[in-house]
């Protein structure tokens, strides 16, 4: 279905939320947002409907009011119907969570950033994170490869806290997974 797109600039407090956003976002993450849109500018325009309540970019909005935006760029979607609207917001936020990572091209990238003096701090990835990566002065320490099915396949995940990491750990180790915690 094509349809044509503009993006315009919508007053950030005309901005509805979501009610029922099911995505949280942390203080941390607003302000790691919030660094991204000082660094490279508001890219990401936020998707709204007809009346200008949020369909994606909760967390953009958090940062804009953060950082004082009067203004942020926005594209409506005034075609979806109701149940489309719902939908999208949790696929917006889903399909980007079934991605993966090469990580030897990220590692690799991340390096050839740091080398051009780019502050990474900029683009979400910690301290651990990127010293496990081979970025920041700390030597790679390997990722965790199980292999399946005659393939070799890793499986980075982020926990927010040690409880879910622990319960996330007993649970695959049950399974017969071989499981490191590198963190």
């Amino acid at each position: 279905m094509a349809t044509q797109m503009r993006i315009k600039q919508f007053p950030v407090e005309a901005l509805i939320p979501y009610a029922k956003n099911a995505r949280t976002h942390s203080p941390a993450q607003v302000n790691q947002i919030a660094a991204s849109i000082e660094e490279f500018g508001f890219t990401n325009p936020v998707l709204v409907d007809g009346g200008a309540e949020i369909i994606a970019g909760h967390g953009r909005v958090l940062a804009a009011l953060q950082l004082g935006l009067d203004k942020v760029p926005c594209i409506v979607l005034d075609h979806l119907s109701d149940a489309q609207k719902r939908a999208y917001v949790l696929a917006d936020n889903r399909l980007a969570l079934n991605a993966g990572w090469d990580v030897n091209l990220l590692g690799a990238e991340l390096i050839d950033l740091g080398s051009l003096d780019f502050g990474l701090d900029v683009i979400g990835f910690t301290d651990s994170q990127l010293e496990k990566l081979g970025v920041g002065g700390g030597e790679s320490t390997g990722a965790n490869v199980v292999e399946i099915g005659g393939a070799r396949n890793l499986l980075l995940i982020e926990c927010e806290d040690e409880d879910s990491l622990a319960a996330l750990f007993d649970e695959m180790s049950g399974r017969g997974v071989q499981c490191k915690i590198l963190d």
